[in-house]
């Protein structure tokens, strides 16, 4: 079987238009405290600690209470998912970029250095297994979801229970806060101990409803972070937003997403807050907000955060296949649909017209391949890695 890499949009580079001078706004946030522990991890296993700041003002309770009320689907619920092999295929994007960094920092450390990883955004604790498998020593989660952050407990305890090397190994203590709004050095249970990666998976565009909460969450990763430590991100792209904006009006959507605008969006939208709505299939329905790149840049650099790169999905998707066990890795984790098939994933034709065309291209039977819908929405989310100098 080959693997095919049919990606169909293209992330464009051009600039969003607006004052890019904004920055000149100063903080009222004061400097950021380095320091560098090194002690063993708390032996504490499952402590959870709730922040009592309030999410109620501004659109945070919108997102807890979206959180908190998805229903946990079982593996044969999810597997009927229209997007069960596009979920797949993040998941392994997940795994491909943690890998990466948690390799850099084992190279910078003695042999079985307990690496220490701060999850912002951590949910029900889905990248749970990828930090089993990087061997870390010590995890703190972190959520504005309650109900969201007592379920990751819970898997993790359950994982733990199965004993004999089968569960992780690392210790993990569990927060419930607004990670834009509380100060996490308040509630880890030891804030002289900083960690070695921070790690943000889909989450970090909540924090641009306003400067203040932008700044708070880059806090939150700036100070719990060792000098030379990693803080890693997805999150959607807005020079790809707002291409596809330019494209099709206030709305755009396909099989599986949903973006959508509100009708008086201002020509020149601000810096923060520039809201729009996503809808991704059985998975999300919450408002988010536009991250402006070289805004980022200029708030991390004010923590202390330089930039490394920042890459679209398909780059990092084209350099992971072309690496052994990258390859290797798309098929355990299922994250391409075999095609043709009795059943696919979507029962349009159109959808995988791209597959059809490449089979008859190179004389193939079956390829491994995305539908059309899968492609356009993962075609709107980057990875960004900082490092902490």
């Amino acid at each position: 079987f080959h693997l095919v890499c049919l990606y169909l949009c293209a992330v464009s580079s051009f600039q969003i238009q607006g004052n890019h001078n904004r920055m000149s706004e100063q903080s009222s946030i004061g400097e950021v405290p380095v320091g560098e522990q090194r002690e063993e991890p708390n032996p504490k296993s499952a402590k959870v600690v709730h922040s009592d700041q309030s999410v109620e003002q501004g659109l945070g309770s919108v997102v807890a209470s979206h959180y908190n009320n998805l229903e946990e689907k079982g593996r044969k619920e999810r597997k009927n998912s229209r997007i069960f092999f596009m979920r797949n295929f993040n998941n392994w994007i997940k795994s491909c970029f943690i890998n990466i960094f948690l390799d850099k920092i084992r190279k910078q450390n003695v042999d079985n250095y307990p690496i220490r990883v701060l999850d912002l955004g951590c949910g029900k604790g889905g990248d749970l297994l990828k930090w089993q498998k990087g061997h870390i020593g010590h995890l703190i989660m972190a959520d504005i979801a309650e109900t969201s952050v007592s379920q990751a407990k819970d898997r993790y305890m359950t994982n733990k229970s199965r004993g004999r090397g089968r569960g992780p190994g690392f210790t993990a203590e569990f927060i419930t806060a607004d990670c834009t709004k509380s100060r996490l050095k308040d509630l880890v249970e030891q804030p002289d101990q900083q960690v070695d990666l921070v790690s943000c998976q889909f989450a970090f565009h909540y924090c641009f409803e306003s400067l203040p909460q932008a700044e708070t969450m880059l806090r939150n990763v700036s100070e719990n972070l060792k000098t030379g430590g990693y803080f890693i991100a997805t999150m959607p792209s807005a020079y790809e937003i707002m291409k596809r904006l330019k494209e099709n009006g206030s709305t755009f959507r396909n099989e599986v997403f949903r973006i959508q605008f509100p009708e008086d969006r201002p020509e020149d939208p601000p810096l923060f807050g520039d809201k729009y709505n996503f809808y991704l299939e059985g998975v999300v329905d919450c408002p988010e907000f536009l991250v402006h790149p070289p805004t980022l840049d200029k708030l991390c650099e004010r923590w202390g955060l330089k930039p490394m790169w920042r890459k679209p999905f398909a780059t990092l998707f084209n350099e992971g296949q072309r690496d052994h066990e990258g390859r290797k890795l798309l098929g355990v984790m299922k994250a391409l649909e075999m095609f043709p098939e009795s059943e696919q994933a979507s029962e349009t034709a159109e959808e995988y017209l791209h597959a059809q065309e490449h089979m008859s291209k190179h004389s193939l039977k079956k390829v491994r391949t995305l539908t059309k819908s899968e492609w356009e929405a993962i075609g709107v989310y980057i990875a960004c890695a900082y490092k902490k100098v």
